[in-house]
């Protein structure tokens, strides 16, 4: 038996050393945890309860509102008085040839734009302004502005018509207006609607960039203050850029929310104003399904909205990726 020097010791440890370095076959990088179907699957599996949820409310009635609006399905069909037969794209044809429904659909593209980028410029200059305040008058504008999120879209559009009545309203009297009725006009009767639509919707602007603003580091704005930069300059030129994930949030958010206004055009107008001069697409499907028992008609309207709203979010977000924003 040979005994071992120890330059062949030294050999044999540097050997087993570049063994114990060398990946095996098959075997993983270290610090890589094997992928496995389990490890796939478990986001799925917490996600699995809140898509059951969705499919339920959300899947189901999109795929009756679509059946209902290919058939011809009226309250004759409901009743059983007739069968109910499949149109196509007989309702649809028939929303084009209405003129009333493409007048109804410019005035609520209008109308929503108008109140998105009214409710979007008042939050943002209110969550800027958040910034500039002490404490207590922070809180206390939070405060009320939470007041105006948590209020019904009833009681508010109820208390605005108040505040605004040509006979007991406080408005008038401020203004010297006498008995001025708002929503007489179709012009200030979509004012009146746009007033209260801006106020119970800014406080979700405003608490959000206000959220995202804090985020931003100090160094950032106080530079720019250095710099001799207005206001109006450090927003467009520093808050905007760095906040645009957020801008992007809550336009998308209010667009949804401004196109299908119903509450506060059927309470504040009386379900359209007069001959109908207020009506939008949410407040004209539900004339056509319910009161005129059009319920084909009705869906269609529906389905078209939804497409709308679908065409703008998704257009939106491609404008946002080629300028290579992350989402």
């Amino acid at each position: 038996m040979t005994r071992k020097s120890p330059a062949d010791a030294d050999r044999w440890q540097q050997r087993a050393r570049r063994d114990r370095s060398r990946p095996r076959a098959g075997s993983r990088p270290s610090g890589t945890a094997p992928r496995t179907r389990a490890g796939s699957a478990t986001p799925w599996l917490y996600l699995a309860p809140a898509l059951v949820v969705l499919a339920g409310l959300l899947v189901y009635p999109v795929y009756q509102l679509g059946l209902i609006s290919f058939l011809e399905y009226t309250q004759a069909q409901v009743s059983g008085g007739e069968p109910t037969t499949f149109k196509g794209f007989g309702n649809y044809a028939e929303l084009v040839r209405d003129g009333q429904f493409r007048q109804v659909l410019l005035a609520t593209v209008l109308f929503a734009a108008t109140c998105v980028a009214a409710t979007l410029t008042v939050g943002c200059a209110l969550a800027v302004l958040l910034t500039r305040v002490r404490a207590l008058p922070r809180l206390a504008l939070m405060t009320a502005a939470l007041g105006a999120w948590a209020t019904p879209a009833v009681t508010g559009s109820t208390v605005w018509l108040f505040l605004f009545d040509p006979d007991f309203g406080p408005v008038n009297r401020v203004l010297g207006l006498g008995d001025h009725s708002w929503t007489y006009g179709r012009f200030s009767a979509f004012a009146l609607v746009l007033l209260e639509v801006v106020w119970c919707s800014f406080p979700f602007v405003m608490i959000t960039v206000y959220a995202g603003i804090r985020t931003v580091p100090d160094e950032v704005l106080e530079a720019a203050e250095l710099d001799g930069a207005s206001q109006w300059r450090v927003w467009r030129s520093v808050l905007a850029p760095m906040l645009r994930p957020i801008l992007m949030i809550v336009t998308i958010q209010s667009v949804i929310w401004d196109f299908k206004v119903f509450t506060q055009i059927y309470v504040m107008t009386g379900g359209g104003g007069i001959a109908g001069q207020n009506l939008v697409l949410n407040v004209y499907a539900y004339q056509k399904a319910f009161a005129s028992s059009q319920y084909s008609l009705g869906s269609a309207i529906g389905v078209v909205m939804l497409l709308i709203l679908l065409a703008v979010t998704l257009v939106y977000l491609r404008l946002l990726r080629r300028r290579g924003e992350e989402l």
